[in-house]
């Protein structure tokens, strides 16, 4: 709605998966490093935490985008809410195996477990080292989802078969890779999200703001610090509030978004609608 008013290509701050908007921080280039390294030197599991709106889905599809062809398929599981069998079904099927027979209802739970098998040993004779993304790891409730994991490493110990398994939450995710401890003993890489500092706040939103197109100043150089006292360096409450005000100064036809706009719309965003 409001691009062509402020002289942009695409929206900036839209909540998309577009790895050309990747802004290299110092935590987030650490991260991308880090797992690049988990999986391009077959370190077999990692672990991906941070805080809610802190970029890990992202950066889990920034590392999809960068990594060889040899690395896939690249499975993201984002509802891990499964049973085991559940999860050996989709596992399974997402990484080629035919669908038909792998019915999780039906019993036979070591097919499903061998078929997940030859799938693994079929894609490494074939040149493939997949990748398995289990995000928002921090909602499973069922422990035996770990030991499953667990279990699933296992099939690494055959040097025929070379995968690597990623778990993605929240600060969650730590308590119960606790109570499995076999789990948590297989993790070789463990990288934490923290938040963006105000400089980094600043050269993020300038960053999105170039690659949409943008060349001139949108908001006032006053703005940045009032935008990081109101998000905390949040990405994603970042993306919120300067969409939101790159709205509003189109509707009020403004040439730049000042302190005033972002603690406006900052109040509105909070602030319960009245009957």
């Amino acid at each position: 709605m409001y691009q062509s008013y402020w002289n942009l290509k695409s929206g900036p701050f839209e909540e998309k998966m577009d790895a050309s908007f990747f802004y290299d921080s110092n935590p987030h280039q650490a991260g991308l490093l880090k797992l690049e390294y988990l999986v391009e030197n077959c370190k077999g599991a990692g672990l991906l935490v941070g805080g809610s709106g802190m970029g890990k889905s992202y950066l889990c599809h920034v590392l999809k985008s960068q990594l060889a062809e040899i690395y896939q398929p690249f499975v993201h599981l984002v509802f891990p809410q499964l049973s085991p069998i559940e999860l050996i079904s989709y596992l399974a099927v997402e990484l080629g195996a035919e669908e038909a027979g792998i019915e999780p209802l039906v019993p036979g739970k070591d097919r499903i477990v061998r078929a997940l098998h030859r799938q693994l040993q079929l894609l490494c004779e074939q040149g493939y080292k997949p990748v398995i993304v289990i995000d928002e790891a921090h909602l499973i409730v069922d422990q035996r989802i770990f030991e499953t994991l667990h279990q699933l490493l296992n099939f690494q110990q055959t040097s025929d078969i070379d995968f690597t398994l990623l778990l993605v939450g929240d600060q969650l995710l730590l308590s119960h890779l606790q109570r499995s401890s076999q789990l948590d003993n297989r993790i070789a890489v463990r990288c934490l999200l923290k938040s963006f500092s105000a400089e980094e706040t600043q050269s993020y939103v300038e960053h999105r703001l170039e690659v949409a197109g943008r060349s001139e100043p949108v908001f006032a150089a006053e703005a940045f610090q009032t935008l990081f006292e109101l998000t905390q360096g949040n990405p994603r409450k970042i993306n919120r509030l300067c969409d939101l005000g790159l709205l509003v100064g189109y509707a009020d036809e403004l040439s730049l978004i000042t302190p005033d706009v972002l603690e406006a719309v900052a109040e509105e965003l909070v602030t319960s609608i009245p009957d």
